[in-house]
């Protein structure tokens, strides 16, 4: 059967921009054909690459753009040169002075099809006032008839929808994924998924406060912040889940340290940002998750913001802290589990960390957590982090399925992303992933901003003796070096209080060796006791009573070959930089799984 294409529709699409007329008939959904489809570079480095694709009605044709979350039909070849598509959701826009098309979803009618007329350039063509729309399609080409198809909303809705209220200003809509800051006028249309509490500062400048809120559309999510005067203008203005018309307010470059969304900008909401509440929320999405599996964790750079999706399998006690500044802080810490079978440590802070009461291995979506690497891998919620408890999504059933009505995941065990130690409870040596010392050294491994990880396999050479282990504080997490008073009490300035007895940590420095060079790496508590074989305060009770004997069992540690897992990280002091290379992970040689491993390799030949 051939297909039709909706005539007259690109002429459509750019008489709304430029005359940022909304006023149009509802579920408009105009059928195109592709001309070309074209890859282009992401707006920065690391970015997902563009598809840039030239859209026909069979009389002119327009450039469009794909949103990054359908690049797949792309790349899996679902949509080709010529392919006739139903457009279904859309923005029609003006960027860098160009008229453009923002695909976000769209329905393959014919993916392989003949070349049908000889469109023009609508640009050289000239954008006219269209007539009077009708419903009927255009028949193909070639059939005579004079229907028309009705004009597009500058911001496509779902058929059915309820008329949108419009902003009071005359900016065009533009999609969340196409703001930066090289645009003026505009306005976006988005459901705010986490507003914050306002919160109070003091810098050398003086005292202040702020808020900020997270927006998302269907195109991606940017965080908004407000400060001192824009915050008694905007709070009250803002409430969570509802949706807004947001306009006049600076985007900027984003923050990432300050955590937030995933978007490489950022709105400074001023007190002349115009906010208004938008009537038709039916096409803005709820929360936009872009889920990373646990098992993933350790091929994510440290302080990343990503969302996870897990199984809550422990929640621990609320507990107190005193931080730097000397502030009391609670907290609770929780372990995730899912499919790939890897677990990980979760921190909950302040007020989150005290209304969490998780009943029941309940499913759990967190939003924009961030990444840590103390003992492996772990996440911590921040401020602009949310989380919500069985989220009606299709991955919360199935995961919530594998854990209560498979029965695979309840009684599995799991590999810790949050162990730094070996064995059964650490993760998995990545054997795909070996590196020779040579080619850690000669590579630019540690030499970024952010740490770099790498796995090796090396033999201990020497232990330094005299830089093996320490007395540490005994209270929770902290960890701090502990002296001795004359009254023989252990005194840690941190926590600002004295312990009858030090807990004992490992703090090691080794050289080890492999055929190709050496290197030192630095070792913590976990991974030493996994190297000499018992804990810290085991081996400090013995150096107490004989010396000798201490170091003879540090020595039983030189010549043994291990796996190791390790960060590399540049570091300056006195104006001298140099990599320092840490152990997050160790395991002892399983001789029979490296046979395992050897005899695959062979067989690939």
């Amino acid at each position: 059967m051939a297909q039709s294409l909706t005539e007259g529709a690109i002429n459509r699409f750019l008489y709304a921009v430029e005359t940022q007329s909304e006023e149009d008939l509802l579920g408009w959904e105009p059928t195109l054909q592709i001309l070309i489809i074209k890859e282009i570079a992401g707006n920065k480095p690391g970015d997902p690459p563009r598809k840039r694709l030239i859209l026909s009605d069979g009389n002119h044709f327009v450039q469009a753009m794909l949103a990054t979350q359908r690049n797949d039909l792309v790349d899996n070849e679902e949509i080709v040169k010529f392919s006739i598509i139903k457009l279904t959701k859309f923005h029609a826009s003006m960027l860098a002075g160009k008229r453009l098309i923002i695909l976000i979803d769209l329905e393959i009618l014919a993916r392989e099809a003949e070349k049908i007329g000889e469109p023009k350039n609508i640009e050289s063509a000239g954008v006219v006032p269209p007539p009077e729309p009708t419903l009927k399609p255009t028949p193909p080409v070639g059939a005579s008839s004079s229907s028309t198809a009705p004009a597009p909303t500058l911001v496509n809705k779902r058929p059915g929808g309820s008329a949108i209220s419009k902003p009071s200003n005359s900016f065009p809509i533009y999609p969340i994924e196409q703001l930066s800051p090289y645009q003026n006028k505009w306005t976006i249309k988005a459901r705010v998924t986490q507003k914050s509490d306002i919160r109070n500062f003091s810098t050398a400048r003086g005292e202040g406060k702020l808020f900020n809120v997270t927006l998302t559309d269907e195109t991606g999510e940017i965080r908004g912040t407000a400060f001192n005067a824009a915050v008694d203008e905007l709070f009250d203005k803002f409430q969570e889940g509802k949706v807004y018309f947001v306009s006049k307010a600076r985007v900027n470059i984003a923050k990432k340290k300050f955590g937030g969304s995933t978007s490489d900008f950022e709105l400074g909401l001023e007190r002349h940002t115009e906010v208004e509440e938008c009537a038709d929320a039916s096409n803005v999405p709820e929360v936009r998750y872009n889920f990373v599996d646990l098992g993933k964790l350790d091929q994510t750079e440290k302080d990343a913001i990503i969302d996870v999706l897990g199984v809550v399998s422990q929640v621990g006690d609320l507990t107190e802290l005193t931080s730097k500044a000397g502030k009391t802080l609670t907290k609770r810490d929780i372990t995730l589990v899912d499919r790939s079978k890897y677990s990980v440590r979760m921190t909950l802070w302040g007020k989150q960390a005290e209304s969490f009461h998780a009943t029941n291995n309940p499913v759990m979506a967190f939003k924009a957590v961030k990444v840590g690497d103390f003992g492996g891998r772990t996440l911590s919620m921040v401020g602009t982090s949310t989380y919500q408890e069985n989220p009606d999504i299709d991955v919360a059933h199935l995961l919530r399925g594998w854990q209560v009505y498979d029965g695979e995941g309840q009684g599995a065990s799991f590999n810790s992303q949050s162990g730094a130690g070996g064995g059964a409870g650490g993760a998995q040596f990545r054997r795909n992933e070996l590196m020779t010392l040579s080619t850690v050294k000669d590579s630019t491994i540690g030499q970024g901003d952010n740490a770099d990880f790498f796995s090796c396999r090396a033999t201990i050479m020497f232990v330094k003796p005299d830089t093996v282990m320490y007395t540490a504080c005994p209270a929770d997490k902290c960890n701090k070096k502990v002296t001795q008073e004359p009254n023989g009490d252990w005194r840690c300035e941190k926590c600002d209080r004295n312990y009858p007895e030090p807990d004992v940590r490992y703090l090691m420095t080794i050289h080890v060796a492999d055929h190709t060079n050496q290197l030192w790496l630095q070792a913590f508590n976990d991974v030493g006791q996994a190297i000499i074989g018992m804990t810290a305060k085991q081996l400090y009770d013995i150096e107490q009573d004989d010396h000798t004997a201490a170091q003879g069992i540090i020595e039983r540690a030189h010549s043994k070959v291990f796996n190791f897992s390790c960060r590399a990280k540049s570091d300056t002091w006195n104006d001298q930089t140099r990599i320092r290379y840490g152990i997050n992970r160790v395991w002892p040689l399983d001789y029979a799984a490296e046979g395992h491993a050897l005899l695959d390799i062979l067989k690939a030949y």
